[in-house]
Order: structure tokens, then C-alpha cells, then sequence
């Protein structure tokens, strides 16, 4: 019986079915398909979103905005989560509310989609299914961060995903993680989400073993560590680097 890492998860960011179908069965508790920054398409996100759920990981996908397009998308695809970026203000963080879940808890477009089985199985959709869909709000600016106490205040937040590189951006210190200003920040969110009692997310964009665990101590619940081609560049440098020797 394979493990199941469940707060581990990373990103797909190339359509490659055969990559998304082995690593969620290796253990992975999620993968999320990046639809930001990527050039993966809707039809072959949906391909992805059943490799991944036919394995017991869970699917994700991170829309390109926070657009209810976008989200319905994804959602009437079959996804189990939707992580939303670009989070900055209470707005934004309404907006993606709305656009996540049926009424009453937001106003979500109704149609008989993938999801549902094309309406064959609306009803256990829409009782069941739906009611456990899990919305993620990236934190990536200091404008997010700064604005945190009143986005947290809203209902139906399922956690909030910190985007180092991004925050680093918007401060100023493009990349650079090991910043003053950088650490300042997260050590700030860190402080309001447990304050909120809002389960807090990282992605560590270079997978660390000591880094992961080190969020593991934080209380971190939804850590997202490195991503296909990340892990694929990781093993054929190691490989070439022990027969170069």
C-alpha cells in the first residue's frame, strides 16, 4: 500500500499525462495544475484533473486569474480545489468566493459539465461533492499581506497558499528570499492566519527536505514543493553528475 502524504503536493505544469498519472501514485496527498504559468489548455486540464483523481490524489488547479470564468472552469472540470492567486484585498477575496461555490455561499454558475457527469449525477454533485470543494487564496504581495486580517474575517476560506517569489517581487527584492523584508512579511502572515485560525499554505519552489520540515514545525498545512520539470531537472542532473565521475 503506497503512503499518502496528504499536506505534500506539487505543481503539473506540462501536459504530460503519462508524469501526472505516475506521480499521483506515488503518494502525493495533491497536485495542482498550474494554469497560470503554463501553456496547459482547458481540455488537457481536464485530462490531468481525471489522472490525477483516478489515482486517490487529490486534483487542484491554479487558475490563470482570479476570473469566474476561469474558476467555473476548473470547478465544472471535475477539480477538487481551486487555488487562486493575486488574492490582494477584501475584494478579490469575495470574488473568488463567489465564484467557487453555489448559493447560497456564492453565486457559481450551474451546468451540467464533467463534474457532474454531465448532470447524470447532478444532484450528488451539487448535495455532496460540491460542498467540499476547497478554495485556496494565495498570499503574494505585501499588499495581500498588509490587507490579511480582513480577508481572513470572510467565511468559506479554505487556507491561504504564500508565494515567496512573488512577495519578494513586490517588495523590491526580486528572488531574494533570505531578505529582511521578506522574512518580515511572512513572519506578519504567519502571525495573522494563526491568529485567524486560517490553515496556512508555502510553496517551496526548490524542493528542501529541511525547509519542508521547518514548515511542518510552523504548523503549516498545505505545503507545495517544487514541480514536474523541477523534479525531472533534479534526477537528470543527479544522474549525470554520479556517471560523470
Amino acid at each position: 500500500m503506497k503512503k499518502n502524504y496528504k499536506n505534500i503536493g506539487t505543481w503539473i505544469t506540462t501536459f504530460n499525462p503519462s508524469a501526472a498519472h505516475l506521480m499521483s501514485s506515488l503518494g502525493f496527498g495533491w497536485l495542482c495544475i498550474d494554469m497560470e504559468h503554463s501553456t496547459i489548455t482547458f481540455d488537457q486540464m481536464s485530462t490531468l484533473i481525471s489522472t490525477i483523481d483516478n489515482n486517490g490524489s487529490v486534483p487542484f488547479v491554479r487558475v490563470g486569474s482570479n476570473d469566474k470564468l476561469n474558476i467555473k472552469k476548473a470547478l465544472d472540470a471535475g477539480a477538487k480545489g481551486v487555488i487562486v492567486p493575486m488574492v490582494n484585498t477584501v475584494k478579490d477575496a469575495k470574488n473568488a468566493i463567489d465564484s467557487t461555490y453555489y448559493y447560497p455561499k456564492g453565486k457559481r454558475g450551474v451546468g451540467l459539465a464533467k463534474s457532474s457527469n454531465f448532470g447524470y449525477r447532478f444532484d450528488e454533485y451539487v448535495k455532496k461533492e460540491s460542498k467540499k470543494i476547497k478554495l485556496i487564496l494565495q498570499v503574494e504581495t505585501i499588499e495581500s499581506v498588509n490587507n490579511l486580517e480582513k480577508i481572513l474575517d470572510l467565511k468559506y476560506i479554505s487556507g491561504t497558499l504564500l508565494g515567496p517569489y512573488d512577495l519578494s517581487s513586490s517588495l523590491g527584492v526580486i528572488g531574494k528570499l533570505d531578505s529582511s523584508l521578506v522574512k518580515k512579511a511572512i513572519k506578519r502572515y504567519e502571525e495573522i492566519s494563526r491568529k485567524k485560525k486560517v490553515p496556512m499554505g508555502i510553496h517551496i519552489a526548490k524542493p528542501d527536505v529541511n525547509k519542508i520540515k521547518s514548515a511542518y514545525k510552523k504548523k503549516y498545512k498545505f505545503i507545495a514543493s517544487g514541480t514536474d520539470m523541477i523534479f525531472l531537472g533534479n534526477s537528470c542532473k543527479e544522474f549525470l553528475k554520479k556517471i560523470s565521475k
